[in-house]
């Protein structure tokens, strides 16, 4: 099969008949044996109904339901695991991604080798106050990921080598990170290519400004696990011993000004009137405290072996 296309969804049932239509006109324009996975994350409209219908009229589109809402994250994450494709493309239900750039994302993949694609929204249909933080949140997480020629980390619209997908793991909120998840996981090979995008025809938008929060927050858990998840001692401990090393100073500190004191005949000074002895205690209380993390971090496995199991109510194969 040439091209898997995973659609996450969220009350899109308006918009999914115009969505399938359009890429299945691209896909018999350009000859390609395709599957399209429409992901349902809990919609509490008539969207699984549509998923139904429009399986019935081509069998080529699939679908996951979720019981409940999860996130866009889980819902790539499970359709990742069911695709076929030579190929993976991922594009949000909304039609503000276009099929149309299916056929040259295809070829960037196939022709010139790159293991990732990411889609570019140079021209964006979306209020300013989106466009301004996501140009800050962008800037930062070329800045911290070191992926530097990519512009528009949080694109729906991706291409993926299929070998990408089966060895990265989407979860939480990660799904505007998924350039810096191939990038750990050892697919360096990343491009970009500028796609059109479209105001929103149907509905609103489901994402709200906490998104920008929380997005600082994962690039800060990546970052850590880039650099440290294999080793969460170099981290903890370093800072640990620093710590630790800064209180027993205190500690010769304190020992010293009791011993001066004693020698010039002022036996009654208490450790406990200097503030080095205050610190001495604080330091080394956390510099135990940090190294104990980091070596408990080394005993603790890092993914839970339940960390992506989503309750699914039906399936369309």
């Amino acid at each position: 099969m040439d091209i898997s296309v995973v659609v996450p969804l969220y009350n899109e049932a308006e918009s999914l008949p115009e969505l399938a239509a359009w890429i299945e006109r691209v896909m018999q324009e350009h000859g390609f044996t395709y599957e399209v996975i429409m992901v349902n994350d809990g919609s509490t409209d008539r969207s699984w109904q549509v998923i139904e219908e429009l399986h019935q009229h081509n069998p080529a589109i699939k679908g996951v339901c979720f019981r409940r809402n999860y996130g866009k994250s889980p819902a790539l994450n499970t359709g990742f695991a069911r695709t076929q494709g030579d190929v993976v493309i991922t594009m949000d239900a909304d039609l503000q991604d276009s099929p149309d750039e299916i056929p040259e994302l295809y070829r960037m993949i196939t022709e010139e080798g790159y293991d990732l694609v990411s889609g570019w929204k140079k021209k964006r249909y979306d209020p300013l106050s989106k466009t301004l933080p996501t140009k800050l949140f962008n800037a930062t997480a070329r800045k911290v990921s070191g992926i530097k020629n990519l512009h528009d980390f949080n694109c729906g619209l991706k291409a993926y080598r299929s070998e990408v997908v089966k060895h990265i793991e989407v979860y939480g909120d990660m799904h505007r990170y998924v350039p810096y998840l191939a990038k750990i996981a050892g697919f360096t090979r990343i491009g970009e290519k500028v796609v059109h995008h479209q105001a929103r025809k149907y509905g609103v938008s489901k994402f709200g400004l906490d998104r920008f929060v929380n997005g600082y927050l994962d690039l800060l858990t990546l970052w850590f696990q880039a650099k440290f998840g294999v080793k969460p001692m170099h981290f903890f401990g370093l800072l640990g011993s620093l710590m630790f090393l800064l209180g027993f100073i205190a500690v010769i500190v304190v020992g010293a000004l009791k011993l001066y004191n004693m020698h010039v005949g002022n036996h009654y000074t208490l450790v406990t009137n200097s503030p080095y002895f205050y610190l001495a205690l604080t330091a080394m209380i956390l510099g135990t405290q940090l190294f104990l993390t980091g070596f408990l971090g080394e005993l603790i496995t890092r993914n839970s072996p339940s960390r992506n199991h989503y309750e699914i109510s039906h399936e369309l194969v």
